[in-house]
């Protein structure tokens, strides 16, 4: 059985499509409502809050985890602060027609999503710690990640890579 380069042609082209496809909600008002909350919230008051609350509330294991939570904040931004110079990827809205923003971007590029990257890691640690958490995270980091194609600030590729950064962020923190 011989074994077919994936071309990256097909997969620019996934990734095009579903950016135009996700970012058809934005013309649905309440999901443009929706999204744009979950985004100002996934830009840190809603983590933020978290590490305090957890700090103030829940003693050694929640400052711990608090700042824990943090050191994976700062592994991620310095991974994005490089990547975001490198690669100088223009956002959907900017090249693709059919798209438009849903939101003002907090940067200029798309590679990769910082918003996913951070609520990925600062789910994986506050989990680790407090796994009744999970109920409520993770569907609001699905939604952070989701937030970004719809808003037309990312392709599912920016988001993709995001989360893996802070798959990777969460554990430096949690195994170190």
């Amino acid at each position: 059985m011989q074994l077919r380069a994936f071309p990256l042609d097909s997969l620019l082209e996934w990734d095009r499509r579903w950016a135009r496809r996700l970012n058809a909600s934005v013309g649905v008002a309440p999901l443009r409502v929706l999204f744009r909350l979950v985004s100002r919230l996934g830009d840190g008051v809603f983590w933020y809050a978290l590490m305090l609350g957890l700090a103030l509330t829940q003693g050694r294991a929640g400052l711990e985890t608090g700042l824990r939570m943090l050191a994976a904040g700062v592994i991620g931004l310095v991974a994005y602060k490089l990547l975001k110079s490198s690669t100088t990827k223009p956002r959907p809205y900017q090249v693709l027609r059919g798209i438009r923003a849903g939101i003002d971007p907090l940067d200029a590029f798309s590679f990769p999503s910082g918003h996913t990257l951070h609520a990925v890691a600062f789910t994986l640690v506050a989990v680790a710690y407090f796994p009744a958490l999970a109920p409520a995270l993770v569907p609001f980091t699905l939604l952070v990640a989701l937030s970004r194609v719809v808003l037309g600030l990312h392709y599912p590729s920016d988001v993709l890579a995001g989360a893996g950064i802070g798959v990777l962020a969460a554990q430096a923190v949690l195994f170190a």
